[in-house]
């Protein structure tokens, strides 16, 4: 059985890092600065939808090292109610990349028959990584909130 089942507090210090689902913030970490990085580096064609790629990329990203950090001080204390909260924004983090993902593309695809074949490569691979974080955080999700409700 999975240690999302069989504990249902968050770990602290360095055990944060060999614990899962909470493991799974480092591929959040790298695939996340990977979107914002690659959305970062084009010339941005459709503000309305590469804006709110980049809101969520640099959003999820913050939000993931204040917990991070917070997790490694202990700060949660053992209290179910941080359960509820790291839930909610498994959650939350999950349906806002799974949109910025989606938009990412159909973004990428207008972009397709301009001259800018460069920036089209580029978003491609933004897309790829905009999926590959959307699936960790899924996943991520999933067990957050075993984790929840047998807290």
């Amino acid at each position: 059985m999975s240690s999302a089942t069989t504990s249902a507090s968050l770990p602290s210090g360095i055990k944060v890092l060999a614990s899962f689902p909470d493991i799974l913030i480092l591929p959040e970490f790298v695939f996340g600065g990977l979107v914002w990085i690659l959305v970062a580096s084009t010339k941005v064609l459709i503000p309305i939808i590469q804006g709110w790629v980049m809101f969520v990329s640099v959003f999820c990203f913050v939000l993931s090292t204040l917990l991070l950090f917070l997790y490694f001080c202990g700060a949660h204390g053992q209290k179910s109610s941080w359960v509820a909260l790291d839930a909610f924004y498994q959650v939350t983090a999950s349906l806002f990349y799974l949109s910025a993902a989606v938009l990412q593309a159909v973004a990428t695809i207008s972009v397709k028959d301009n001259l800018y074949y460069k920036i089209y490569q580029i978003d491609i691979a933004a897309v790829v990584f905009a999926f590959a974080v959307t699936l960790t955080y899924v996943i991520h999700m999933i067990f957050s909130l075993l984790r929840w409700k047998s807290s």
